[in-house]
């Protein structure tokens, strides 16, 4: 996940979704654009995006953060609906001004730029009326998770502190700002299930204790560098812990109070987006946005419930093929209990993600052409959302190469983070998956910014499910349980498109959708509760991996059998890869240009 998730994410990425939404085109201006060269039209085009990327990044400091832009790090966005209103009306200005550029006078590249940058602030216009920002508090994401942001950081340095002394002593007002929406939500009865805020009450309160060195936001005071000199040290700590005291546990004491008091007994108790106001309109666009499609929520549940049929004859198989006795429901069980699919303690496990990591690095060179410079690594997620989030997610690197990738691994309770899939989830989330893909995307300096930077979420998680498929080609999947673990990833998004939609479409219960992926899917009764609950809260968003895997397996199959044995699968991927993420029709014409010139290459008599 590139939180997705990932998955997905990315997981600050998904925190900070609500600007995200608002402003799907983001920033890094530290890192230098191509220079713009040509006709007018294309030096029009190139400084439109120059200067939308700026403004984006103005308006979003904490992505600006996550992208490496040091910019802003003193600053929280500003989330008012003052500066909603102003970024909606930057928004439709910006897109008129790209409708008076002349098209047909740039080259064939621009013209993709400029048909995906129409695209996306279309998105942004087509999402607004449904007022997205109003359900940006989620389980897994949300001002209680603002702590996390400090993972981004580098502290190396004296102004790396005082920075981020200059947010906590502002926190305040974000927080502030944040409420405000929320009353909104309140006031128009558009808000999260209460079954899913009912589980964000503790995170918040966690953060209102007395101790001040016990709080997350205090925890980079913890560990200064003896770079530092002693007073320094000293001072910054004190100043830390000032803040920390006055202003942030305050202003989250606050905010509890009214979260408990106001915002908790006005959440609805239905669990689907469908109980809201233009709750039906808003989950189709949501689900034409993830998918970059225009499949209906009704088409995307009978997608969903053909590929569960589908992977489950393959299951079959290998229950067979391990000799197992017994029913498949006696087989999850089996798989969920026995204490030899788990490790004993986080380090082990830790350890365990490691090793399968650097595996997989020397067998890339199989299947890819071109492989990115930015190294990844592996970190445990913080315990701040250890145990309310997924299995792992991925945080992408800094835009100027200032800071690698990093895969996340959730090591909170290992004796519910099963073996068998491991090196699965490390396929989507580091490589050939997330990083891979990610890393290569911002390394290709020819493109925009925008485009280096695109989340496409069909491409991005579609991208890294597909390369689920390819662990025999990497050495992996030996053992049937591991190969069992890849087949249970692939029920589990399968799973998604028929809950997803069953939940927001279908007016299906929680317990509903918690029944069927239990029935379905080897995961654990933790993850697969906190699965659910994370589709109740982000209407959508789990469409996009299997729809966008789908997408990428029929193009493969179609190119080897345009190609027969001409096809080669390092230039297929280098073709998908090449153009950053990009919608799932785009991705299509791109596949079938190269096929066609493939084809006519080889047709050619040679001289």
């Amino acid at each position: 996940m590139l939180v997705t998730a990932v998955e997905t994410r990315i997981s600050l990425r998904v925190l900070f979704s609500l600007l995200l939404l608002l402003a799907l085109f983001t920033t890094q201006v530290t890192a230098q654009q191509p220079a713009a060269s040509g006709n007018a039209a294309t030096r029009e085009l190139h400084a439109l995006f120059d200067e939308a990327w700026d403004q984006d990044m103005r308006n979003n400091p904490l992505y600006a953060t996550y992208l490496g832009d040091r910019r802003f790090e003193r600053l929280w966005p500003d989330i008012s609906m003052a500066a909603i209103e102003k970024r909606h009306a930057t928004d439709e200005a910006t897109l008129a001004r790209l409708r008076r550029i002349d098209r047909a006078a740039l080259s064939a590249q621009d013209q993709l730029s400029y048909d995906l940058f129409a695209r996306e602030y279309q998105s942004r216009l087509d999402l607004y009326p449904y007022k997205p920002y109003l359900y940006e508090l989620r389980l897994r994401d949300g001002i209680q998770t603002l702590s996390e942001l400090a993972e981004l950081l580098p502290f190396a340095t004296v102004t790396d502190y005082e920075n981020w002394i200059e947010r906590l002593k502002t926190i305040d007002r974000y927080i502030d700002q944040y409420q405000a929406l929320l009353q909104v939500a309140i006031r128009e009865k558009r808000t999260q299930p209460r079954v899913i805020m009912e589980r964000v009450a503790p995170q918040l309160a966690a953060l209102t204790g007395k101790d001040v060195e016990a709080n997350p936001f205090y925890a980079p005071f913890t560990r200064i560098p003896d770079s530092i000199p002693a007073n320094e040290r000293s001072r910054l700590q004190a100043e830390g812990r000032a803040a920390v005291a006055n202003v942030v546990i305050p202003a989250y004491t606050r905010f509890e109070k009214f979260f408990r008091e106001r915002y908790l007994p006005a959440t609805r108790k239905t669990d689907g987006i469908w109980d809201t106001p233009q709750g039906v309109e808003f989950y189709r666009e949501l689900a034409a946005f993830h998918t970059t499609t225009r499949l209906t929520p009704e088409e995307i549940h009978d997608i969903g419930l053909k590929e569960v049929a589908r992977i489950r004859a393959e299951m079959d198989r290998i229950i067979a093929q391990v000799g197992f006795k017994g029913t498949f429901a006696e087989f999850l069980e089996y798989l969920r209990t026995d204490p030899k699919f788990y490790y004993d303690s986080p380090d082990e496990l830790f350890r365990a993600y490691v090793v399968i990591a650097k595996q997989i690095d020397p067998e890339l060179v199989k299947l890819f052409g071109k492989l990115p410079r930015t190294p990844y690594g592996v970190r445990p997620i913080p315990m701040t959302s250890a145990p309310n989030t997924t299995t792992a997610y991925y945080q992408g690197p800094a835009a100027d190469g200032s800071r690698a990738g990093y895969y996340y691994v959730n090591l909170y309770r290992p004796e519910v983070r099963p073996k068998y899939e491991m090196e699965v989830l490390t396929l989507h989330e580091a490589v050939p998956g997330h990083h891979l893909q990610i890393a290569l995307a911002q390394e290709q300096t020819d493109l925009p910014q925008f485009r280096r930077n695109a989340e496409a979420t069909a491409f991005v998680e579609g991208w890294a499910l597909y390369t689920e498929s390819l662990g025999e080609q990497l050495g992996l999947y030996k053992d049937p349980y591991a190969k069992f673990g890849q087949l249970t990833y692939d029920m589990w998004r399968a799973v998604r498109l028929v809950v997803d939609t069953g939940i927001h479409a279908k007016h299906w219960t929680r317990q509903q959708a918690i029944d069927y992926f239990k029935a379905n899917a080897a995961k654990t009764e933790a993850d697969i509760i906190n699965e659910v609950d994370r589709y109740i809260s982000w209407p959508g968003q789990a469409l996009a991996y299997k729809i966008g895997q789908l997408r990428i397996l029929a193009l493969r199959e179609e190119a080897q059998k345009a190609l027969g044995s001409r096809f080669d699968i390092r230039a297929f991927h280098d073709v998908v890869l090449s153009n950053g993420a990009v919608p799932m029709d785009v991705l299509e014409q791109q596949v079938r240009n190269w096929i066609a010139q493939a084809q006519n290459s080889s047709a050619r008599p040679e001289s």
